[in-house]
């Protein structure tokens, strides 16, 4: 590997932001508008990144990759799928994720079933590879957590997959809430609902969408989580629960309200947060956003039957970019410069807690303190 691409412990740097100081007018509040950063020049030079496990997560990293001109080969245990998959995209298959770390590569990304990371993230970070997880990293808080420490003993990157966290709408409104244009935040609903993917075999709905709401949802927050309660069943899928709904209290008064199941027909990827000055609506999929807000007029006392209220909106449409391309541009960009990844283990090791929780809350009926 390149040794200036090792990194030694604590030598990361602040992440690069994607917003500027551009702002715009909008709904009577000045609010940053984000600015196009081409995530994937990372200063011109090229990381060498294999892809362990092809499935159809897997496939999307690779074409990512591929686009990138980052990609260094496939893994996969089924060699049939694997040599198709690397003759598809002009690259080499390795059997194994030993024979692929021996052959030179820089970075892997690991999107294998759940089960299967920790195992593969180890040996990666034990080989001094810089190693990016797909959600949900581990099935174990603690093992994620060994594997953050293990990564900053190696000095490489560790970073989890948390796509959302990539969407510009989220950079958008983390934005904005920092710096104060929609007011304070009081609480936060998110709902995250569909058919049921047939990619799923390991985990349910709570691992599978929950984790990306409860992520969002701690990072616009920006405080500590301290109590989960959860309610979930398993309506269609006797294994696993298919649908839940998710209260999460955090330090700071705020409450996040999360819905996902496997149930709805259509894809709903939605989150609204209701703040002091403003109501706020997320669109994931159109990547885009609508502000609200009203003010109450002179009101005529001998008619109370029409309030005087005025209503203020505007939607506003975000350029549309792919939220993986920028998870993997952002691990690549934390590779290069040094700077830590958007979602390290230690940060995705939070989120974890809180879906555990929720897990077990659902389990015996009860709060669960965090």
């Amino acid at each position: 590997m390149n040794a200036s691409r090792h990194l030694g412990p604590g030598s990361y740097r602040v992440r690069r932001s994607s917003f500027g100081t551009r702002a715009s007018m909008i709904c009577g509040l000045y609010i940053p508008i984000a600015k196009i950063v081409n995530y994937a020049d990372c200063d011109g030079s090229s990381v060498k990144v294999g892809v362990i496990g092809t499935g159809s997560m897997g496939k999307n990293h690779v074409r990512v990759l591929s686009e990138m001109e980052e990609l260094a080969g496939v893994c996969d245990s089924s060699k049939e799928i694997g040599e198709t998959v690397a003759a598809r995209f002009k690259t080499a298959y390795f059997s194994n994720i030993d024979e692929l770390i021996d052959s030179g590569v820089e970075a892997v990304s690991i999107v294998t079933p759940t089960a299967d990371h920790y195992e593969n993230a180890r040996k990666a970070i034990e080989a001094r590879v810089h190693t990016l997880l797909e959600k949900p990293a581990t099935g174990s808080v603690d093992k994620l957590k060994e594997l953050s420490h293990l990564a900053e003993k190696k000095g490489v990157v560790l970073a989890v997959g948390l796509i959302e966290r990539h969407n510009p709408v989220v950079e958008f409104a983390a934005s904005s809430l920092r710096s104060g244009s929609f007011g304070s935040l009081i609480s936060v609903h998110a709902r995250r609902v569909s058919s049921f993917p047939s990619r799923i075999r390991d985990v349910g709905v709570i691992m599978d969408l929950g984790v990306h709401d409860i992520d969002v949802i701690r990072y616009l927050v920006n405080s500590p989580a301290t109590r989960v309660y959860a309610v979930s069943g398993k309506t269609k899928h006797p294994e696993f629960e298919d649908h839940a709904n998710i209260v999460i209290e955090f330090e700071n008064g705020v409450t996040g309200v999360i819905e996902v199941n496997w149930l709805t027909p259509m894809k709903v990827r939605m989150m609204s947060m209701t703040c002091i000055d403003r109501f706020v609506e997320l669109d994931y999929v159109t990547q885009s956003v609508q502000v609200s807000y009203s003010e109450l007029q002179e009101m005529d006392p001998e008619d109370l039957f029409h309030l005087g209220v005025e209503f203020h909106g505007k939607r506003i449409t975000l350029k549309r970019e792919e939220p993986l391309k920028r998870e993997l541009a952002d691990f690549i960009e934390a590779i290069d410069s040094g700077s830590g990844p958007l979602v390290t283990g230690f940060d995705a090791a939070k989120t974890l807690e809180i879906a555990h929780g929720s897990m077990i809350s659902a389990a015996e009926n009860r709060v669960v303190e965090l």
